[in-house]
């Protein structure tokens, strides 16, 4: 049996957009496999990412900060509040709304996941070396801020 490799027409392999497709196919599952053998998705790396940067905030605000959108976002914090990383309590301003916010234990988990991004991201550029793989950022960066409408020229550095 052929794999889908041997079946991929030859025009399509040197096209910028086809690589960076099945390149970011690895990619997620790399990612996804890393962060579900620590018992969590994107979605909670997201949340308590943002959370850990940002502060606390509404459920509203931290959707518009993660990108997460609303319907995915009751379900994760949900899923978070439920394993005590994050904590809701009523916003002293708008009781109809909660404030999310991170817990002892969900910056732990952080940490974890943290160690499983990092292993995914050396496992996906392993063939590249450390300067490949800063050009490679940067180049990935540029085009992405190019495409959001970002103004001309170079945006910051990304984090590492």
């Amino acid at each position: 049996m052929e794999s889908p490799a041997d079946e991929t027409p030859v025009r399509w392999k040197g096209l910028p957009s086809w690589l960076l497709t099945q390149t970011a196919h690895h990619a997620h599952r790399l990612v996804a496999e890393g962060f579900s053998s620590a018992g969590a998705r994107g979605y909670h790396y997201r949340l308590l990412a943002t959370l850990e940067e940002s502060g606390p905030a509404s459920q509203a605000a931290l959707g518009r900060r993660s990108g997460i959108h609303v319907s995915d976002m009751v379900a994760t914090v949900n899923e978070l509040a439920d394993r005590e990383l994050v904590e809701r309590a009523p916003d002293p301003s708008d009781r109809r709304r909660n404030v999310i916010s991170l817990t002892g234990a969900g910056r732990r988990h952080l940490r974890r996941l943290e160690k499983q991004l990092a292993a995914a991201q050396d496992e996906l550029l392993a063939p590249l070396s450390p300067e490949e793989r800063q050009q490679l950022t940067g180049l990935l960066s540029r085009l992405l801020h190019h495409h959001e409408g970002g103004a001309a020229g170079t945006p910051e550095e990304p984090a590492r």
